[in-house]
């Protein structure tokens, strides 16, 4: 317990937090807990197993489309439906005064 809450310590001084001891000790329990669960995934045998896999589309991969920014010209008929517009847009009641 006292090396948890030396480490817990540590960690708030480099993060830059002040901690209470009982702070310290309570989140020293919990980052134990979790030092455990990650302990607990390395045992798991990951031997042949692919990183990334994803089980719905095995054996196909991603398309890759280019990042352009297009408006689609298509303000007509986005703004169709709208309740009020004006020059080209959506026209909203002021909120800030």
């Amino acid at each position: 317990m006292e090396e948890t809450n030396k480490r817990m310590e540590k960690v708030a001084k480099l993060a830059r937090i002040n901690l209470s001891e009982r702070e310290c000790q309570s989140i020293g329990q919990e980052l134990d807990g979790i030092m455990k669960w990650v302990d607990m995934l390395r045992e798991v045998d990951i031997e042949g197993v692919n990183p990334y896999t994803d089980v719905e589309h095995e054996g196909r991969s991603m398309v890759e489309v280019a990042d352009e920014v297009r408006d689609g010209d298509k303000v007509e008929s986005v703004l169709a439906n709208a309740p009020e517009k004006a020059h080209g847009m959506f026209a909203v009641p002021k909120v800030v005064e």
